[in-house]
Order: C-alpha cells, then sequence, then structure tokens
C-alpha cells in the first residue's frame, strides 16, 4: 500500500521523537519470519521498555539523520526492524540476542549507542551493557567500603577528640 506524503512525515517524526529519546538502537534483518513471530517479539518489546518499528529504510534515513544515530545511514539494507532502547542502553541489543537464540531468521545487522556504527559482532557487548537500576548497585557497591571507614572515622573522631582534650588538661 503507498504512503501519501503526510503519513510518510508523520512516520519521520514519530521515530525522529523516538531516537532523541533512546539510549541506543539495535537495527535487525527479519527476512522469513512469521507474523506471529514477529507478534511474539513485539509483545517481548513492549515488557522489556524496547520501541520497535518496521519502517522503510529511506523514511528511516531521514528520521535519523539529524540524531545521535546517524551513522547507521550505511547500514541500512535490506527489510529491517528497528529496536530503540528507552530505559536500559542494552535493552533492544539484549531483546534481539535472546529472541535470536530461538529464532534464527532474526539476524542484527547493526548497533549503535550514539557513537558510531557498530557491527553485528558487538551484540554481546551492548546486551551485556547494565540497566540503570544495575548501574547504581554497582556504584554503590563501590563505595560501600569507603563509605563504611568514612562513617567509622566520623563516630571516632568525638571520641579522639575528647581524649586529646583531656591530655591538654591534664598538661595543664
Amino acid at each position: 500500500m503507498a504512503l501519501g506524503l503526510a503519513a510518510k512525515k508523520e512516520i519521520v517524526a514519530e521515530v525522529s521523537d523516538v531516537a532523541s529519546r533512546a539510549l541506543s538502537v539495535a537495527v535487525a534483518e527479519y527476512r522469513g519470519m512469521e507474523v506471529a513471530e514477529l507478534t511474539d517479539l513485539r509483545v517481548k518489546a513492549r515488557e522489556q521498555g524496547v520501541y520497535l518499528k518496521v519502517v522503510r529504510n529511506t523514511l528511516a534515513k531521514r528520521a535519523l539523520a539529524d540524531s545521535k544515530f546517524a551513522d547507521l545511514d550505511s547500514a541500512l539494507t535490506g527489510p529491517l526492524i528497528y529496536g530503540f532502547s528507552i530505559d536500559a542502553p542494552g535493552g533492544a541489543a539484549r531483546l534481539f540476542k535472546d529472541f535470536g537464540k530461538q529464532n534464527d531468521k532474526l539476524k542484527v545487522t547493526a548497533l549503535s549507542i550514539g557513537s558510531g556504527l557498530l557491527g553485528p559482532e558487538k551484540l554481546d557487548a551492548v546486551a551485556s551493557l547494565p540497566t540503570r537500576d544495575e548501574a547504581l548497585a554497582k556504584l554503590l557497591a563501590t563505595f560501600k567500603a569507603p563509605v563504611g571507614k568514612f562513617v567509622q572515622t566520623i563516630n571516632e573522631v568525638p571520641t579522639k577528640f575528647v581524649r586529646v582534650l583531656a591530655a591538654i588538661k591534664d598538661e595543664k
């Protein structure tokens, strides 16, 4: 079905808006997948906070042209599904990786975390990026030992200060 100019502009605006909010994008070829399989992929995407869209590559190129994902331009060939990670930088890559384990027809062709085009060989690295909560937990874990020591030192200061004052008083 042919799209009119207004519909094309609407799609470009929608994808552009999502790209401006996304932390990363994963692009995969879905050639040969059944409708039920794509529906299952979309359900999983919604559950994981990933925005999925099948868009004509020419419209995707326009939508991504002014975004941090403009570097994907050269990789946009063939029937592609776009996964935009909104909540976690590795969300779309993780979704495609997990779904690809049960469906070999889904082939990741490119990834971007806003710092250059990444090939499909980087799928595992991007998929293993921590979620926001995981990153905060790791950050707090690094503070645990030094903060504990700091708190202990602060608790000891008044006691030591009193001892020093007592020693000064005894010297007089």
